[in-house]
């Protein structure tokens, strides 16, 4: 079975075919999410038609989802006009094959959960640092949707009220401090140049530069203590781009292991493992279940 996936972020869509076994092909792509909902579908549609014939789609993506219908119950205005998109019906009136869509970072725990660093584990946190701060919480191998498709949102977790302003949305929460958006922001009042994580990184014998990121660093541990302290999980996986060097995360374990019960500190802070493939893996696995039961034609080139 051949599966296109598309992992479709703020500013990048990732995409890719599962054969089975791994995920090739992989390619990305500039999301344009400025244009909005309706450009970003029409843009989806060309990358996919770029892989020639396949069995089924998977969709990761930004938003909250309502998986069932396979539609954007909530985005915000990173890209304008997503809200209420039906993805599913877009995609499957297109091609014709049966198509899975599911929050990124609920994907990237799924796609983890297969064969990345939560293998074998069937519950743990998942927190991803990038535009912003996405979550995921997997209790017996499946991911808790919310009542209202939001479960795992911790970028709304309220870590300075002294910021929080009625009416101005996620102000004074965790989103605004602990992102990597948050960190460049930071960054660029003190050294222009220094715009990306990236760059960042690159100069960070610079003792300016360390502080900063230091200080970036106590904002994601306050909200990992929070969550430590609500869930108890033995694991909890960070993943994001930036979260890849090895600095970060060994300073993460350690300012929250001063900070939290004795009794938890058994929890393993881990590096996710897959990536870029994380949300394209978890997609490619969604897609596949959902191909076994869907009566849709086999693959989308018979219909053209």
């Amino acid at each position: 079975m051949k599966t296109a996936v598309l992992d479709i972020g703020g500013t990048a869509i990732k995409s890719g075919i599962w054969d089975g076994k791994e995920i090739g092909m992989f390619r990305e792509w500039e999301t344009k999410a400025e244009q909005g909902g309706q450009a970003l579908m029409e843009r989806a549609k060309a990358i996919l038609r770029t892989f020639g014939t396949f069995d089924a789609i998977g969709v990761s993506t930004a938003g909250q989802v309502d998986t069932s219908a396979g539609k954007i119950h909530y985005a915000n205005d990173n890209i304008p006009g997503y809200t209420g998109t039906p993805v599913k019906d877009i995609l499957e009136q297109e091609f014709h094959v049966p198509v899975a869509v599911e929050n990124d970072v609920n994907a990237a725990a799924l796609g983890e959960m297969y064969n990345g660093a939560a293998k074998g584990l069937s519950d743990f946190l998942c927190l991803t640092y990038g535009t912003g701060v996405g979550g995921a919480i997997v209790i017996d191998g499946k991911v808790r949707q919310g009542s209202n498709y939001g479960g795992g949102s911790f970028g709304g977790i309220l870590v300075h009220p002294e910021d929080c302003h009625p009416g101005e949305l996620w102000s004074g929460c965790y989103e605004k401090y602990a992102s990597a958006t948050a960190l460049v922001s930071r960054m660029v009042k003190i050294c222009p140049e220094l715009d990306n994580g990236r760059k960042i990184f690159n100069a960070m014998g610079r003792s300016e530069v360390r502080a900063v990121v230091d200080s970036w660093i106590d904002e994601i541990v306050y909200g990992l203590v929070t969550l430590i302290h609500i869930f108890n999980p033995s694991d909890i996986l960070l993943g994001g781009g930036i979260l890849a060097q090895a600095y970060i995360i060994e300073e993460v374990r350690r300012k929250v292991m001063l900070l939290i019960d004795p009794n938890m500190r058994n929890v393993r802070i881990r590096q996710a493992l897959l990536g870029n493939l994380a949300g394209l893996t978890g997609a490619a696995m969604l897609a596949s279940s959902c191909a076994c039961s869907c009566p849709l034609s086999p693959t989308w080139s018979d219909a053209w």
